[in-house]
């Protein structure tokens, strides 16, 4: 693939803006500037660095994000800080087919909730793991007000019936941690479901973080407005349980 293809492909900006970073030199493969736009690389493992911001090449971005409380799963956010403000240019800037473009969400949390979120510009990918008949279990550690009981527990993974829907909805399983503290893992993504689920066996969240996604748990290590790339063996994982 053509260098200044390549830096399109990773949302460096237009396919002359690209042109013009390599002429300009300010790409570097292994620490080499490059100024040749029209020069062939290999992309598998390659590594190279415009105006000095090391990159990876990556076909596709799956990257994780440690969600902090106080943003929004929003390009166009009405209240809060949007949640892509916290990535770096080139992964909002992919470019997509159609009118979207760079890294989206997978599903979305809201804006007091914290935890892991993927994101990607797969669209296969967001299917499969927003699609309830994948059945993708969610893990949430929620912080409730009044201690819990046994029979609020038996009550969330019997099933309770939500106001929109007559049908109930169970978690996949639920464990009182402590007595403010409930592990619930759901497979399903309704509005509010976890809130609202709570609320319905007479409790009320205090707050909420997602912990786990599938195999795929939030690194301790990774603070709060964070994000890392996805490994190969994560995103397989992932796409198998889907």
């Amino acid at each position: 693939m053509q260098l200044q293809d390549v830096l399109y492909s990773q949302g460096f900006g237009t396919r002359r803006v690209c042109a013009g970073l390599i002429q300009h030199g300010l790409v570097a493969i292994d620490g080499e500037v490059v100024l040749d736009a029209a020069l062939n690389v290999q992309t598998q493992g390659l590594r190279f660095t415009v105006q000095g911001q090391p990159w990876d090449y990556h076909e596709r971005a799956y990257v994780m994000l440690h969600k902090p409380a106080g943003t929004e799963c929003s390009q166009k956010p009405s209240t809060w800080p949007s949640i892509y403000t916290l990535l770096p240019a080139p992964l909002r800037q992919r470019p997509q087919k159609g009118a979207v473009q760079g890294v989206q969400a997978v599903g979305r949390l809201d804006q007091d909730t914290t935890g892991l979120l993927l994101l990607t510009d797969d669209g296969q990918f967001i299917h499969r793991m927003g699609s309830p008949r994948h059945h993708v279990p969610k893990v949430y550690e929620v912080t409730v007000k009044h201690p819990l009981d046994d029979a609020q527990v038996q009550r969330l993974l019997q099933g309770v019936v939500l106001d929109d829907d007559p049908a109930p909805v169970a978690a996949a399983a639920c464990e009182a941690v402590s007595p403010l503290h409930l592990r619930l893992t759901l497979t399903e993504g309704k509005y509010h479901q976890v809130k609202r689920m709570v609320a319905a066996v007479g409790n009320r969240v205090e707050a909420l973080h997602r912990s786990r996604m599938g195999d795929l748990e939030l690194p301790a290590e990774l603070a709060p407005g964070q994000w890392r790339w996805l490994t190969p063996a994560e995103v397989e994982s992932l796409m198998r349980r889907g």
